[in-house]
This record gives structure tokens, sequence and C-alpha cells, in this order.
């Protein structure tokens, strides 16, 4: 097996391994966004209970400061995710790139084989033609 083929493999390896990264970043911010979602529907059924009762009222204020922490928390773990995943697409755009050149030259060297080898054939043809003519011509010649 060529360098080139095992560097081939190699990226092709570290494509799928950055491919693998970005889809986790991914799941990890659609999960994020779901928790911050259900944050906001918790936050609006406390309102609401806390509107429909005195009692519920009072420890309301205190459940509104701990939820806009967990808000505040989340927003900047989705941020942080959200930059993770751009560094991720410029990592896994690199790699392909780096993996289109390496397959891009081993196209090249097998194109370039191919050629040397229907040349070499068609020199081999050639000979062969050439050797044939000339026993043939010695044959209907005579001694």
């Amino acid at each position: 097996m060529s360098e080139l083929k095992t560097l081939i493999r190699l990226h092709k390896w570290k494509l799928d391994e950055k491919q693998r990264a970005l889809a986790e970043l991914e799941a990890l911010a659609e999960r994020l966004s779901g928790e911050k979602q259900r944050l906001e529907d918790e936050v609006l059924a406390e309102q609401a209970a806390a509107r429909e009762s005195a009692e519920v009222g009072y420890g309301y204020a205190a459940y509104a400061k701990v939820a806009i922490e967990r808000r505040r928390r989340l927003e900047e773990s989705i941020e942080q995710v959200a930059r993770q995943i751009e560094a991720a697409r410029d990592e896994m755009a690199d790699a392909f790139q780096e993996l289109k050149r390496y397959e891009l030259a081993q196209e090249g060297r097998d194109r370039r084989e191919r050629e040397r080898l229907r040349r070499r054939e068609g020199a081999m043809l050639d000979e062969v033609a050439v050797t044939g003519f000339a026993r043939r011509r010695r044959e209907t010649a005579g001694p």
C-alpha cells in the first residue's frame, strides 16, 4: 500500500472523528435549548400558580431568583457550545480539504500509472505485431 493510501485512510479517520465530535456538540446544543425551553415553560407555570394563590406567590420570588440564575447559566452554556460548534465546523472543513488534497494526489498517481501501463502494453503489442510481420515476410520471401 502506498504512503498516500495510508495518509488517506488516516485523514478519513480524522474526518470521521471530527464529524462525530460535531454531531455530539450539536446534540448538546439541542439538549440545552430543550432544557431552556422547559425552564421557560416551568417559569410560566409558576407565574400562573403564583397569580392564583397568595401562598404560592410568597415563594415565587425565591423561585424566580433561582430560575433567572439557571437561565443565565443555560444561555452561557448555549453560547459556549455555539462557539465550539463553529470551531468544530472549521476543523472539519480543514480536515476535509486536507483529505481531498491527498485523494487528488492519489488519483493523479493512479492516472499516471494507468497511462504508463497502457503505453507499455501498446509498445508490447507493437513489438509483437512487428515480430509477426517480419516472420511472415521471411516465410513468404522463401529461402
